[in-house]
């Protein structure tokens, strides 16, 4: 899971990257990065046998458990 959790950690920074980007060059390079690292997420996720809805708790379930 420790390279699943980078891979996610890059997403989300290059994200950021592209939210920021300044010209034209720049995000379109960034959208080619971030297709790339959701490609190696999804080929992460076969590798461990998990698909990339799961969701163990809903929202309230998991507000619930944290109220008890």
């Amino acid at each position: 899971m420790t390279h699943l959790n980078a891979l996610n950690l890059r997403l989300s920074h290059e994200r950021n990257y592209l939210a920021l980007a300044k010209t034209d060059g720049e995000r379109a390079l960034r959208k080619v990065w971030i297709a790339q690292i959701e490609n190696e997420i999804a080929a992460e996720l076969k590798f461990l046998g998990k698909s990339e809805a799961t969701v163990e708790m809903t929202d309230d379930e998991l507000l619930a458990e944290l109220a008890a």
